[in-house]
C-alpha cells in the first residue's frame, strides 16, 4: 500500500515539475516568449543619421520611408559574406522581376576609412543595379547600426591591414518603415523570396 501511495506521489511530483518546465520554457524561449527588449529594430522613423550614397547625394533612415527596403552592411574589402549576400540580393530581385522597382535596396559599409563614395560606386556596379551603396563618417555609421540593432567590429590582422566582423543577415522593413523580418545569410531562395514578398504585400495593405 505504502509503496503505491509513494509511486503515485512521485509520479505526480514528476509531472508538475514537467509542467513546470513547459511552461518556463514557453515563456522564456518558445513560442509564448516575448520579443527581446532592445533587440528589435527601431522603425526607420525613428533613426537619426546621415549618410551619402553612391551617387553622392545625401540620405538617411527618410530616404526609405514609403517603399519596402531590404538594407545590409558590410564593407568592400570583405572576402566572403558581403559579395556572397550581395549575390544572393542580386538572384532575388531578379526573381522578383518588375516588383523589384517598388523596393529600396541599400548596402551600408561598417569600413568609412576605405569604402569611400567612389568605392562605393564601383563595388554595387558588380552587382544588382538596384543596389545603392552608403558611407559617411564613422559616427554616422555608427548611429545607423545603433538604430538597426546590429554590430560591427574593427579587426586587426597582419601588419596595418585589418578587417571587419559585421551582422550578416539582411534587415527588412516595409513601406511605413516598419520593421517586418530579417534574412539570415545563406537563407535559401525559396525561403528568402516570400519573406521580400511579405513586405511588399505588406506595402499593398498599406494602401488600400
Amino acid at each position: 500500500m505504502q509503496r503505491r501511495q509513494v509511486f503515485r506521489y512521485g509520479a505526480a511530483g514528476v509531472g508538475a515539475l514537467g509542467l513546470t518546465l513547459l511552461v518556463g520554457w514557453w515563456r522564456e524561449d518558445g513560442p509564448g516568449a516575448p520579443e527581446p527588449t532592445g533587440q528589435r529594430p527601431l522603425s526607420l522613423s525613428a533613426m537619426d543619421f546621415r549618410l551619402t550614397d553612391h551617387d553622392g547625394n545625401d540620405v538617411g533612415p527618410q530616404t526609405l520611408i514609403g517603399r519596402p527596403s531590404m538594407v545590409f552592411f558590410g564593407f568592400t574589402y570583405c572576402p566572403d559574406v558581403c559579395p556572397t549576400t550581395l549575390s544572393d540580393i542580386s538572384g532575388w530581385l531578379d526573381e522578383l522581376g518588375e516588383e523589384a522597382k517598388r523596393m529600396n535596396v541599400v548596402f551600408i559599409t561598417v569600413d568609412p576609412e576605405r569604402d569611400t563614395v567612389d568605392a562605393m560606386a564601383e563595388y554595387v556596379g558588380y552587382f544588382h543595379q538596384a543596389i545603392r551603396g552608403w558611407t559617411g563618417p564613422e559616427q554616422q555609421i555608427a548611429r545607423a547600426i545603433d538604430g538597426f540593432r546590429a554590430t560591427y567590429e574593427k579587426v586587426a590582422a597582419d601588419g596595418d591591414y585589418y578587417t571587419m566582423n559585421h551582422t550578416a543577415s539582411v534587415f527588412l522593413f516595409d513601406a511605413k518603415g516598419q520593421f517586418v523580418t530579417m534574412i539570415d545569410y545563406h537563407e535559401p531562395r525559396e525561403f528568402a523570396v516570400p519573406k521580400i514578398r511579405r513586405a511588399l504585400k505588406e506595402e499593398t495593405t498599406g494602401a488600400t
